[in-house]
């Protein structure tokens, strides 16, 4: 019972995490921008070291500002370059963003030696320390942003699935595009504090990669997705107490786990289904 009170905070935030990443990925694996998450969580991240630079808490709310500040500037920038009649695909913005973002977090954490322990917290997180009151408002924030989406889901999945069809009905693609990444912001700034970097884009593109072997539609993608993200966080959370491993790296490498093994049953179906 010791052990389950434990692991009940870590194995919640995970379930809110796999919610709303896992609806999120099918905009971005349909949109092709598969780092989008990558590079907002590397800005977001690159805020939150500016911030613990000028003496700010990590977890501290000013420190969350600072993070979302740096998060929408990603965002406006990402829904600005996106153009069918644009030389330079958006991807390549997308990739040259990361790279710079983490180059710039290298470079300011290499001022602050102390602060060696923040970069690789932000990097593979830590969610076995979350706490009950991060679990609560990270629930309401995200509540609220999966309102907003639901509301607003045919303009969404419509510039996500068929921006030619969205132009034609007079929909303005930018903007939506910039409410999109903002929200997806939101998102990205409290997913980092919790679970780091590479656990939420593991939580955003391996659910819709998995769900998206086995179905077109986007309902059935939604709830292979959510069952694999639940599977693996319990999995991974246990696996990671046991084993005393880091938490955020046994989650993503049992979701790749997971994966290889989703993609084996797909070919044995494939080549049944073929004889």
């Amino acid at each position: 019972m010791g052990m389950f009170a434990f692991l009940l905070a870590p194995f919640i935030a995970s379930l809110i995490l796999t919610g709303i990443h896992a609806y999120l990925g099918v905009h971005v694996v349909e949109r092709g921008v598969i780092f989008v998450d990558l590079s907002l969580a590397q800005i977001a991240a690159l805020g939150t070291t500016m911030a613990v630079l000028y003496g700010l808490e990590p977890h501290g709310v000013p420190a969350y500002i600072v993070s979302l500040l740096f998060t929408f500037i990603g965002a406006a920038v990402f829904s600005t370059v996106r153009s069918r009649r644009v030389r330079i695909p958006q991807e390549a913005i997308i990739g040259i963003c990361y790279a710079v973002a983490s180059a710039a977090a290298i470079l300011a954490m290499s001022k602050s030696t102390e602060q060696t322990e923040h970069l690789k917290e932000m990097l593979v997180g830590n969610i076995l320390a979350v706490s009950w009151f991060e679990v609560a408002k990270t629930a309401i924030l995200y509540g609220a942003i999966g309102l907003f989406h639901f509301i607003f889901r045919r303009k969404f999945l419509l510039i996500s699935m068929d921006p030619e069809a969205a132009e034609k009905e007079g929909i303005s693609i930018r903007f939506w595009d910039f409410l999109f990444y903002a929200s997806f912001g939101f998102v990205v700034t409290s997913s980092v504090a919790i679970a780091g970097v590479l656990l939420v884009f593991c939580y955003l593109i391996v659910p819709s990669v998995g769900a998206m072997l086995f179905a077109d539609r986007i309902g059935t993608r939604l709830a292979i997705g959510w069952t694999m993200g639940t599977l693996v966080s319990a999995l991974g959370v246990y696996l990671s107490l046991q084993i005393d491993l880091p938490t955020g790296a046994t989650i993503i490498c049992t979701f790749a786990l997971v994966l290889m093994a989703m993609a084996i049953v797909r070919l044995f179906m494939r080549r049944r289904a073929a004889a």
